[in-house]
């Protein structure tokens, strides 16, 4: 890949900064997320075509702010400062940064004051999202104010003679009408990028990187059978052949014929080295009695490499470990480039995994949302059904039981999960929902049965449309499909006698219940 169609992301703590990086891919130019005290000398080392400063919860004038390298704006390669990064770049150039009177978030009308260059192909006004309790108060006659807003006269600007540009608003999110368009001006026309990029360079760039690091040994791939070890599996094995074995741990915690799946699915389409590691009486047994989401968490994450240490025993010169671990994951797990981000929730393979662990670890989508392993996935030739699969978290059913962990609770939502996924593909509606599944709520209410009083368990049932799992709204499905699918658990699901939607968005809400 050429360096030069690289832009590099300096990431200040930002939720959003792997957006920044996602869009810029998507206009077929490389982008990679790095550290914001990166020197300013690797930079010019890697022969980047430009800089993007993310946003950042911190403030520039507080001690102990993240910081960038000054000399960044020394290397005359065109820097985009996007809210705090936009600040830290205005103070080290001269201008004053301060608490705004009138803090801005969400939607905030923009002006354009220099439709040109960052903000060519601009409307003289449009909407812009807005997140922001600083903002840069004034700046010297070395600067060029581009647009501004109500309550900020410096929502825009650009260096007279630097190629240093500032947006005190995101566009990198949808909510920006026109950040798309930001986002191409600046690396094509204010980088001068080609847009040579493409996920199939992405494909290759991983393919090369694996084997060079793997040399002759084997990898293991942990598959679940859900599209992220697929994709991986698929691109390990495009790299390296037989090399690659697949190590599927039955946990006693899967949905309902999910083993019979992946057996025959990977076995059978894939023709890939399978193994199964029969663990369910093991991990039931460990989670006996415990009801907290982030114990049950770290027990899964232990167990499962426990299991895959036992069965790994048998398979020589295996020293790597192949997970599908995705941004999302890293992001809830508190392990931004930056290292600034809150821990939401820890994910198996992220945050669990044993500082002792005998392997070394291969992850090569950390970087991606859900949507571009898709399109990973269709560009490596797998099957639809594999690639358009509902995601399934990696503790499994356990992280959907809320309370203790039951055989008889086990079986009642494999049963209550089948008839959603089963409703929703009758409706015509998998493909258009993110992900859809059923909730076992520790939570018993009288119903009535026949002509007896009932006492029963509560199933939720959760659906979400998203792009990229970071946010997700519920989804607004049929009266008549929910009604099916609230007839059918309350009629063949022995022990429940009531069914509740939930209809929170992440945020507040995550997407998984615990």
């Amino acid at each position: 890949m050429d360096a030069k169609e690289t832009i590099a992301v300096l990431d200040f703590g930002s939720q959003t900064a792997q957006l920044i990086a996602r869009r810029i891919r998507e206009q077929n130019v490389h982008s990679e997320l790095l550290r914001p005290d990166i020197p300013a000398a690797d930079l010019k080392a890697r022969g980047v075509s430009g800089i993007v400063l993310s946003g950042g919860p911190a403030s520039v004038y507080v001690q102990g702010a993240p910081d960038c390298d000054a000399g960044i704006f020394d290397l005359g390669v065109p820097v985009l400062g996007i809210c705090y990064g936009m600040q830290i770049g205005v103070q080290k150039l001269g201008g004053v940064v301060e608490p705004t009177p009138s803090r801005e978030f969400g939607r905030t009308k923009l002006t354009m004051l220099e439709a040109e260059g960052l903000l060519a192909h601009l409307p003289d006004e449009s909407t812009v999202w807005m997140s922001h309790g600083d903002q840069v108060q004034r700046v010297g006659p070395d600067f060029v104010p581009l647009a501004t807003t109500g309550t900020c006269p410096v929502a825009a600007v650009r260096h007279r003679s630097r190629p240093f540009y500032g947006v005190q608003f995101h566009p990198e999110v949808t909510h920006t009408a026109f950040g798309t368009q930001i986002l191409r001006n600046f690396v094509y026309d204010v980088c001068g990028c080609t847009g040579a990029w493409q996920m199939g360079s992405f494909i290759e760039q991983q393919v090369e990187s694996i084997r060079a690091r793997v040399g002759d040994a084997k990898v293991i791939c942990g598959l679940s059978g859900g599209v992220d070890s697929a994709v991986v599996a698929a691109l390990i094995h495009r790299a390296i052949g037989d090399q690659l074995v697949c190590i599927f741990v039955d946990n006693g915690l899967l949905r309902k014929n999910e083993a019979e799946l992946v057996e025959a699915t990977f076995r059978g389409h894939f023709h890939l080295d399978l193994r199964v590691a029969r663990a369910g009486e093991r991990f039931l047994g460990r989670l006996k009695g415990v009801t907290d989401p982030q114990e049950k968490r770290r027990i899964i994450g232990h167990e499962f490499i426990e299991a895959f240490n036992a069965e790994a025993k048998t398979i020589a010169n295996a020293k790597f470990l192949a997970q599908g671990t995705l941004y999302p994951d890293v992001i809830e797990s508190g392990a931004s480039v930056g290292g600034k981000a809150d821990v939401i929730k820890g994910h198996h393979n992220v945050w669990g995994l044993p500082a002792d662990m005998k392997f070394e670890l291969i992850e090569p989508l950390r970087d991606l949302f859900k949507d571009e392993v898709r399109i990973v996935g269709e560009h490596l030739g797998l099957p639809e059904e594999i690639v358009w699969r509902h995601p399934f978290p990696g503790p499994g059913l356990a992280v959907r039981i809320l309370g203790e962990i039951t055989e008889p609770r086990l079986a009642m939502l494999r049963d209550a999960d089948e008839i959603v996924i089963e409703e929703i593909r009758a409706g015509n509606l998998y493909r258009s929902i993110a992900q859809a599944f059923a909730v076992l709520l520790p939570i018993s209410s009288v119903g009535v049965m026949g002509d007896g009083r009932s006492y029963d368990y509560t199933i939720a049932v959760r659906a979400v449309e998203t792009r990229d799992f970071m946010t997700a709204d519920w989804v607004r499905m049929p009266y008549e499909v929910l009604a099916v699918i609230a007839n059918r658990i309350i009629n063949e699901v022995r022990g429940v006698n009531r069914v509740v939607y939930d209809l929170s968005s992440k945020p507040p809400a995550t997407i998984e219940w615990e």
